[in-house]
């Protein structure tokens, strides 16, 4: 016998060489599906996050034109005197406040909350300051008009006075 690689053996040499190069050429294949598929993935969900994002700040041209009528609301429950409570009238008047507040909270829309808080200039909006003993500078004293955000995001400034 001779040393030389018969026909046979160059030929399967010749397959076994192929097969590797498609083995790996099948790999890369996988790997690039495998990229596109991972993808798309994330584009579906980033773009179903910017459709919800769109609809949420598109209700929120619609919430600052209703938050007017909520301040008011709020002011008028305010003001009712205490021997009034019971009346019919300021029940039903109550009742609407609380459902309009539930149906904000089912918006993702929250009040930003503000007395006794450090001011902060990206929720508050500062009317006024006024000196007060034993209060620390920059805080929330009172609330002019109350501030909302939705989803973490402020869509209308709350108005308040700080101590100086």
């Amino acid at each position: 016998m001779t040393d030389q690689p018969t026909t046979l053996e160059k030929d399967a040499e010749k397959v076994l060489t192929d097969l590797e190069k498609l083995q790996q050429l099948n790999q890369e294949y996988l790997d690039g599906w495998k990229r596109a598929k991972a993808d798309y993935i994330n584009f579906k969900r980033d773009a179903e996050k910017e459709k919800m994002e769109i609809v949420q700040f598109a209700n929120a041209g619609l919430l600052l034109e209703l938050l007017p009528i909520l301040d008011n609301l709020k002011t008028a429950m305010k003001h009712v005197p205490e021997n009034m409570t019971k009346e019919s009238w300021v029940q039903g008047f109550d009742h609407i406040l609380r459902q309009f507040r539930d149906m904000l909270k089912t918006m993702g829309v929250e009040e930003i909350q503000t007395v006794g808080q450090t001011f902060n200039p990206e929720m508050h909006e500062a009317v006024a300051k006024k000196k007060q003993e034993g209060t620390a500078p920059h805080t929330i004293l009172e609330e002019s008009t109350s501030g909302y955000t939705i989803q973490g995001k402020v869509i209308r400034h709350a108005k308040v006075t700080v101590s100086e």
